[in-house]
């Protein structure tokens, strides 16, 4: 049996506080994963995604912004280690445009008080997740390939010659990540509630700024990176 007088915890506090503070951080990360779909179904980088929100230890959330995607946001729900999901149902949402998306991406931010926002580094991605940081007023880091702390990352820099550990000092950590850099996490095992988003802002005169034309998709049998 060993006791430990206050004198002595606190020392020990003290001496090993990096460490306890770091893994405080972890535990009380809010984890947003932009979901990237076609309004049917979640796209399959996204649960790389989930899996990279994972590394925070802590709350994560599944934002599903888009025009009759419920069947997606039930999708989302059933992912491993989802804790929520937030549904964005509305015309402005229709398609992935970054001028609808990013205000919504922020404004979730704030009322849910989220200490990361992260998406996949594909097309979708590197889109969004940008334009959002810049309306938070944050720098956002791109192609995470490792999470060494809930503020310290490793991404590929020189062309992929070399890998960088960068440390975050933003209070929101807006990041990109490597699809296959991270696991899939997996399907069939969750049961997140699904809440509804107040999409009455994203009428606003800004968002009839833009109008969709149309899209033209490449399809590759390349793996995603």
């Amino acid at each position: 049996l060993l006791l430990f007088s206050a004198k002595m915890f606190s020392a020990a506090a003290r001496r090993f506080g990096g460490i306890t503070s770091s893994v405080r951080r972890l535990m009380s990360s809010n984890v947003l994963v932009v979901a990237e779909h076609d309004n049917k179904t979640l796209r399959r980088a996204t649960l790389n995604a989930v899996s990279a929100a994972k590394a925070f230890g802590g709350k994560i959330t599944l934002l599903v912004a888009g025009k009759d995607c419920k069947a997606v946001a039930e999708q989302a729900s059933k992912v491993a280690d989802v804790s929520a999901v937030l549904l964005a149902d509305a015309a402005p949402f229709a398609h992935p445009l970054p001028e609808t998306l990013s205000p919504l991406i922020a404004r979730c931010q704030k009322s849910g008080n989220f200490t990361h926002v992260i998406s996949a580094a594909t097309a979708f991605g590197k889109n969004v997740l940008p334009r959002a940081a810049a309306l938070l007023d944050v720098q956002p880091i791109a192609d995470v390939v490792s999470v060494k702390a809930a503020d310290t990352f490793v991404r590929p820099i020189y062309a992929g010659n070399a890998l960088a550990t960068v440390k975050s000092t933003e209070s929101v950590k807006m990041l990109t990540i490597r699809v296959a850099s991270f696991e899939r996490a997996a399907v069939g095992t969750g049961s997140a509630a699904i809440t509804p988003v107040a999409t009455e802002a994203a009428e606003s005169d800004a968002m009839k700024l833009v109008e969709y034309k149309g899209a033209q998709l490449t399809e590759s049998a390349r793996p995603d990176l």
